[in-house]
């Protein structure tokens, strides 16, 4: 039996190639995001460790958020000289490093980074651990010297004696580039600006008395541990944070790391399309290889084989299919990983490919799924082999069941699809977001199990309908592609199922992303009152000059600011909500429409008080009038009372749980050195928004990080945010329907093999080579489009039940991307006759005679 099935494998080793594609793509995603995910972790463990102080002082985290709010937390610079007479200290330095900083060059031009990493303004100091060394020009000096990490002076064309503008919280100060700095260590993209220590805490923080942190070094003998406790005795428990060198490594890893889970997230989502789409496509070809191997089968049985050895046969082919494909998958996972890293280092994030890691979990991981998809596929088609009667097989009935009546499919669909559908139905009737959101889930996955399992009943309504117009456009053809695609159902919705899944995904998502951007310009349209809205392009606060210059600007009426700082609110019934909060400057009801429920924009503005959303209030037992403990960042606490209620979908400004938010007086008093995040502005009575918007892009033209936006601006803004995500469905969708175009032509080549006699036939009685060519493009256009349908039919509904838990965080607004629907329709179509051009050139190539003698 084992010399059988490697000849059988062998004997069908062409038939199975394109099987083992499916098998490739889904092991490659996944073997590639665990090498590159691991290589990046190693990387930067290694620089993390590497550049890291043996004792670390901080000041003792809160809530605050330097990205959020911008201001950046500090401790006495003075504390160097406590730490430094600590006992077991060799060296101790006041470090002053800011990430929220911008550097412009002498033609306003941003000279950080555009992939999202940091600007990082920080004092020079050289120790044998710093990730950088002086290869050009000499050390800052006093005020108005700098020196550019070299990375970012080759990209950005800045040399020794340019002149660069540094924007930080206190100011701008401009600096002359005195020297370039070479990483030493692995570049993790951020732009490094140094300036020398003795003027960077009063540059950088706005106060030469102030740092961020204190590097202690520890004396030969004293361990990282012991010193960390005897400088934590000396500045007292609880003061500060104080860390040893693994700990401050580990800390820094932690938050590296939700950027590599998104990387190894989104590639194994890929590799999850690729697996369940590579299971269709699986299962059909071991069904259609057994019933075209029943006459051999039957033999096996006739000689002695019995049912155990006949699944154990069909199951070794299978497998040895997953070590194949698993291996080829592994190495191009490997591949996969090299681009990653070569596409970081395009990006600024200069990894090694000489350091790419290959843990033990990856091959294991390669293998388990290779191995495990490919057998879970098998083992359907193995078991029905097994099934079949040696008498039954010799007389060449089909093992794939053509005949073989669908009520147990029928049975099991409708049991399942009535499940997913009260599923789906109770998130649509769900009133807490979590509740629906796990009804979608469940409803989703019971939908699209029940449709597969159901599929092949839907066939032959459906494709009569989708092929009516074949035998009138084509005749006698056209009547035989229809035939042809109805006559075994459950091929067929194996083959359209593969297209299904992929299509199915991406109606609803595009179903949500439409309605979403709808439900966005509509509470724009309803809640922006401000003729412009200036914003940092990554939302990240700015400096009081931007406000300055906003309101120096002739034809500039109100200028109100915004700020965000994160919270912590105590609620009367207990536990307390971590959120983040809004404040605004007077004249709010100019620049926003906001409804309320209870109060006015006056009482909520006033000191000491604050607003929240309606139902979030209601939710925590919170009424006009409560008296809320609050603590904001610095650990400053403050008793606030409610002042309004909002009655907004999603309030513009504050989209945070609870939509809270208050006077800047408020902030002013508990959160000091906040930094605004946004401008709205209106023109001065006399004066067109049309010619204020120049000259405010003039105004502002030495802030190159600053836009300024109207409300179409604003809308587009939106739109491109949600379009990221959709960019990510159709990539997909692109997935899904490179191994669905395997599947059909594995499918179609399968099947012109298994009616070799039939089509020899259809030649010696007349049809030309054109017309067979005709036929199966037609089948298989047939068969795209039908799985088309199906996927978008679910689709849409899927996309009605997210539509529903959108609307319970305030995005009520139903949108169908109708556009999308028929383009993905006639995209369908397109994908048959693509995948029908090989099979189809194949078909009308067979020799007549030898066709007619074909068993």
């Amino acid at each position: 039996m084992l010399k059988a099935t490697l000849r059988s494998f062998l004997a069908h080793k062409g038939r199975l190639a394109l099987s083992a594609l499916a098998v490739i793509l889904s092991v490659a995603f996944v073997a590639g995001s665990l090498i590159f995910s691991d290589t990046v972790t190693r990387t930067f463990d290694r620089l993390f460790a590497s550049t890291a102080a043996d004792v670390t002082v901080q000041p003792k985290q809160d809530l605050r958020s330097a990205r959020l709010s911008g201001s950046v937390q500090t401790l006495p610079a003075a504390l160097r000289d406590r730490v430094a007479r600590v006992d077991g200290v060799t060296a101790a330095r006041a470090e002053v490093s800011v990430e929220n900083a911008v550097v412009v060059d002498a033609r306003n031009k941003s000279v950080g980074p555009t992939t999202g990493a940091p600007t990082i303004a920080m004092a020079w100091y050289v120790t044998p651990r710093s990730p950088v060394k002086l290869t050009s020009g000499r050390a800052p000096h006093g005020a108005g010297e700098a020196l550019l990490d070299a990375d970012t002076a080759g990209k950005k064309h800045v040399r020794i004696g340019d002149t660069l503008t540094v924007q930080a919280q206190p100011g701008t100060v401009r600096v002359r580039v005195v020297g370039i700095a070479t990483f030493t260590t692995t570049n993790p993209g951020a732009a490094l600006v140094f300036l020398d220590p003795a003027v960077a805490g009063r540059e950088l923080l706005g106060s030469a008395a102030r740092a961020t942190s204190i590097s202690v070094d520890a004396a030969p003998g004293v361990t990282d541990a012991q010193l960390k406790k005897r400088v934590g005795q000396t500045l007292g428990t609880g003061t500060y944070d104080v860390k040893t060198a693994g700990e401050q490594a580990k800390s820094a890893a932690a938050s590296l790391g939700t950027f590599l889970d998104v990387i190894k997230y989104v590639m194994l989502g890929f590799a999850g399309v690729a697996l369940l789409v590579g299971v269709f496509l699986i299962v059909n070809t071991f069904s259609m290889l057994i019933a075209q191997r029943t006459r051999e089968l039957g033999l096996l049985r006739a000689l002695g084989a019995d049912r155990r050895q006949v699944r154990r046969s069909v199951l070794t082919e299978a497998l040895l299919l997953g070590l194949v494909g698993s291996t080829l998958g592994l190495l191009a996972g490997a591949g996969l990983a090299l681009g990653l890293i070569r596409l970081m280092s395009a990006f600024g994030m200069n990894l090694k490919a000489t350091e790419m890691v290959i843990g033990w979990g990856t091959p294991v991981a390669a293998y388990v799924v290779g191995l495990g998809v490919t057998f879970v596929a098998a083992y359907l088609p193995a078991r029905r082999a097994a099934a079949v009667s040696p008498m039954a097989a010799l007389a060449d009935a089909e093992v794939a069941g053509v005949g073989r009546p669908l009520k147990a499919r029928a049975v099991a669909g409708a049991v399942v699809g009535a499940a997913g559908a009260a599923a789906l139905a109770g998130c649509a009737a769900a009133t807490k977001t979590a509740q629906a959101a796990s009804l979608l889930g469940l409803g989703v996955v019971l939908t699209l199990i029940a449709t597969v399992v159901g599929g092949p009943l839907l066939v032959r309504p459906v494709i009569r309908v989708l092929g009516a117009a074949f035998p009138a456009l084509f005749g006698p053809v056209g009547r035989m592609s229809q035939r042809n695609a109805l006559r075994n159902p459950r091929r067929t919705g194996a083959t359209a199922a593969a297209l299904m899944v992929g299509l199915a995904l991406v109606g609803g998502m595009s179903v949500a992303s439409a309605s979403m951007s709808a439900s966005f310009d509509r509470q724009i349209d309803k809640n922006l009152g401000a003729d412009f809205i200036v914003q940092n392009t990554n939302f990240a606060p700015f400096t009081q000059e931007v406000r300055h210059s906003v309101a120096r600007t002739r034809g500039v009426g109100l200028v109100v600011p915004q700020r965000l700082t994160p919270v912590a609110v105590r609620m009367p019934q207990g536990g307390e909500v971590r959120t983040s909060a809004v404040a605004y400057g007077p004249g709010l009801d100019d620049v926003l429409h906001l409804t309320y429920a209870r109060g006015t924009s006056r009482a909520a503005l006033a000191p000491g008080h604050l607003a929240m959303d309606a139902g979030f209030a209601r939710d925590h037992g919170v009424r006009v009038g409560s008296v809320l403990p609050v603590e904001f960042p610095g650990g400053r606490h403050a008793e606030l009372t409610v002042g309004a209620l909002t009655d907004q979908e999603t309030t513009q400004g504050f989209g945070a749980q609870g939509g809270l938010y208050f006077g800047l007086t408020t902030l002013d008093r508990y959160a000091p050195g906040a930094q605004d995040s946004a401008l709205y502005v209106n023109a001065a009575a006399g004066t067109k928004p049309q010619d204020l918007r120049p000259r405010l892009e003039r105004a502002l033209k030495p802030f190159p990080q600053v836009q300024v936006r109207d409300q179409s601006d604003y809308k587009q803004l939106v739109h491109n945010q949600i379009a990221v995500l959709l960019y990510l469905v159709y990539a997909l969708l692109g997935l899904a329907i490179v191994i669905a175009v395997l599947g059909v032509v594995n499918t179609l080549a399968l099947s012109v093999v298994e009616r070799t006699r039939e089509i020899g036939l259809l030649r010696a009685i007349g049809l030309g080579r054109r017309q067979l060519r005709r036929m199966i493009r037609l089948e298989s256009v047939v068969i795209a489009v039908f799985g088309a349908v199906l996927g978008l039919a679910l689709g849409l509904v899927w996309g009605v039940c997210m539509q529903q838990v959108l609307a319970l965080r305030g995005l009520t607004a139903l949108a169908f991307p109708w556009p999308t629907i028929v383009a993905v329709v006639i995209g369908a179509a397109v994908v048959g006759v693509v995948a029908a051009l090989l099979p189809a050139l194949r078909a009308s190539r067979m020799n007549i005679l030898a066709a007619i003698a074909h068993e």
